[in-house]
């Protein structure tokens, strides 16, 4: 199992310490890029206009809240992702 496989397979449990640092390898190794909005909000593109994902950076901590993990985890399961 990769690095990309067990990232995915840790998003799944919806862990309360996934950080921003292991959600961005994880949706780079899905073929994404990071894309800087204005203040903290960070999206992700893929090329795939119906596949983009917009989150908040986390701060001051660099953990991502569950919430945001659980519609993560959606909207990949949507687009075959994962």
């Amino acid at each position: 199992m990769g690095k990309r496989d067990k990232l995915i397979a840790r998003l799944r449990t919806v862990p309360a310490d996934f950080t921003w640092n292991e959600l961005k390898a994880m949706l780079k190794a899905l073929g994404y890029r990071e894309v800087q909005g204005s203040g903290s909000r960070v999206k992700f593109d893929n090329g795939d206009a119906d596949k983009l994902i917009s989150l908040h950076k986390p701060h001051p901590e660099k953990i991502v809240k569950r919430y945001a993990l659980r519609q993560l985890i959606e909207k990949l399961e949507q687009g075959g992702l994962i």
